[in-house]
């Protein structure tokens, strides 16, 4: 690389001058030499000229730039960038910082159409990408910030718009910034931190669950009701209850044709084309929906669309239509509490019937088609009416009184001790006295003590050795009798005053230095 100022001849004096930028001068990949004006100051023209070399040892390499030369490239103006595309040190889209971001908008709209996104999800999306770019006044790559793009979306909130919307808008254009990294057009997301609000703080448009008795009231007046939106009475009573009886969201009602249903085997499959999750799905229907639904098919190809009356498909307007048929059944449109039955609430409630009825909540995801089960479990679950009521009447009644049962006594007027608490007892005992007659320990072959009686409070008094209690005592003077050799009778004594209790019998081996016959069982 060589720095260097060239020099003209000025027309007015006649005399050589230097330009006042200066310039670089090195080999490109194809061993070519070229050009580049650089900048004013010297230091600064030599870093540019070394980011050069570094983008033809890449090229030179088959190397794709790394994160700083990236982010170099995002910088440099338009023109250079384009002239590294004409000599080959660039790929056309790596030249993203002097391109409209116009452009690069178009090309992620066509790149979601050959991903399988639908027609209208690609419309959406784009739109509303480029309705921040537009709102936010960013042109080109290198003028996308997330602080504008924050305060534009709280402008909008502040006219209105609410949480849900805010995300959707979000989401939209970080999908952008994610795809111009992922084509290498961009080193990094400037949006990729930026945080959806919560949206249970502004809740707009929550939806509710319809009763067995609303739906059915629902059903009824459809079916005498007059054609709305192109289709009869009948036909909206049976998308309402396939509707029901599935959870299929209006959009993947609108895609089914005569051929999805098997009414034989008592199903209707959704393509992976058009659920939501790009998996084909295949749901159960009620032999009496099955039955209906082939007199209705009666006479139809396999080809034509399931619902939709005259219509070429089923009409957008489906919670206009269900809204309609709700008030000819007398059920109002939003609750007490402000939440819609529209045509989305038919999927609530067939995950709040699935629920009141006992269904595994792994069966009910399934059918419902949730990637996650607290999805299931908490957003299209409701408590239907009278749930509450049966919950709290299966609690204890405490109004009645007590029974009465008869009381056992022992010999000393003492309730019997169960056998749960005869062994608590045995293995840990309170502060009592124990008394025993000296010399009865050597009564006995073994050393077992025959007479002695052991008085405690919650004790059991029996003569049987194998029932009786085991005398506890403190740590501390069992040590110390046990290292002196005192006698067990001596010990016992010492303990008569004591407080503190041990929780653990004196075992065997720690009596006496004598004949080993003073033993005590554990």
């Amino acid at each position: 690389m060589r720095l260097f100022k060239p020099t003209y001849r000025d027309k007015k004096t006649g005399q050589q001058r230097q330009v006042k930028k200066w310039w670089i001068e090195l080999r490109d990949h194809r061993e070519i030499v070229r050009r580049f004006p650089a900048f004013v100051d010297k230091g600064r023209s030599h870093v540019f000229g070394l980011q050069i070399e570094k983008l033809i040892e890449r090229r030179m390499g088959n190397q794709q730039p790394d994160a700083d030369l990236s982010q170099w490239l995002e910088r440099v103006p338009p023109k250079l960038a384009e002239r590294f595309v004409q000599i080959g040190l660039l790929d056309s889209a790596r030249a993203a910082g002097g391109k409209p971001l116009s452009h690069h908008l178009e090309d992620f709209r066509q790149s979601l159409s050959a991903k399988g996104d639908t027609a209208k999800q690609v419309q959406q999306v784009t739109r509303r990408a480029g309705k921040i770019l537009e709102g936010c006044g960013f042109k080109v790559w290198t003028d996308v910030r997330a602080d504008r793009v924050e305060r534009y979306l709280a402008d909008l909130r502040n006219g209105g718009l609410s949480a849900q919307t805010s995300n959707f808008y979000l989401q939209a254009v970080q999908q952008f910034a994610r795809w111009m990294v992922q084509n290498r057009r961009a080193s990094e997301s400037p949006l990729a931190h930026l945080k959806r609000l919560n949206v249970q703080a502004d809740r707009r448009h929550d939806r509710t669950h319809l009763e067995v008795d609303e739906v059915r009231r629902l059903l009824q007046a459809t079916r005498e009701a007059p054609e709305r939106y192109g289709m009869g009475g009948l036909e909206r009573a049976l998308l309402y209850q396939v509707a029901v009886e599935t959870g299929m969201r209006a959009n993947e009602l609108r895609t089914l044709k005569v051929a999805s249903f098997d009414l034989a085997q008592c199903t209707v499959t959704v393509v992976a084309a058009y659920s939501k999750h790009r998996k084909e799905d295949t749901l159960p229907l009620r032999p009496e929906t099955a039955e209906v639904l082939k007199d209705f098919f009666a006479g139809k190809t396999p080809g034509t669309k399931a619902f939709g009356g005259r219509f070429k498909k089923l009409t957008d307007k489906t919670s206009k239509v269900i809204e309609a048929d709700l008030t000819e059944a007398g059920i109002s449109y939003q609750d007490e509490a402000g939440r819609f039955r529209d045509f989305h609430a038919l999927r609530h409630t067939t995950g709040s019937w699935l629920a009141a009825n006992g269904v595994h909540p792994k069966v009910a995801q399934a059918i419902m088609r949730h990637s996650d089960i607290n999805l299931t479990m908490s957003k299209y679950t409701h408590t239907l009416r009278g749930q509450e009521h049966e919950a709290v009447a299966k609690l204890p009644d405490l109004s009645a009184p007590e029974p009465q049962a008869q009381r056992a006594t022992g010999t000393d007027g003492r309730n019997v001790t169960t056998p749960s608490d005869l062994a608590s007892d045995l293995a840990f005992s309170s502060a009592g006295k124990c008394t025993q007659p000296q010399g009865s320990a050597e009564n006995t072959p073994t050393g077992d003590v025959e007479n002695g009686v052991c008085i405690t409070p919650g004790g059991a008094r029996t003569p049987n050795l194998r029932f009786r209690r085991p005398t506890l005592y403190p740590i501390e003077l069992q040590a110390q009798y046990s290292l002196r050799g005192r006698t067990i009778a001596a010990w016992q004594r010492g303990c008569q005053g004591s407080v503190r209790k041990i929780t653990r019998p004196f075992g065997a081996g720690q009596g006496s230095q004598g004949d080993g016959s003073h033993r005590r069982r554990g």
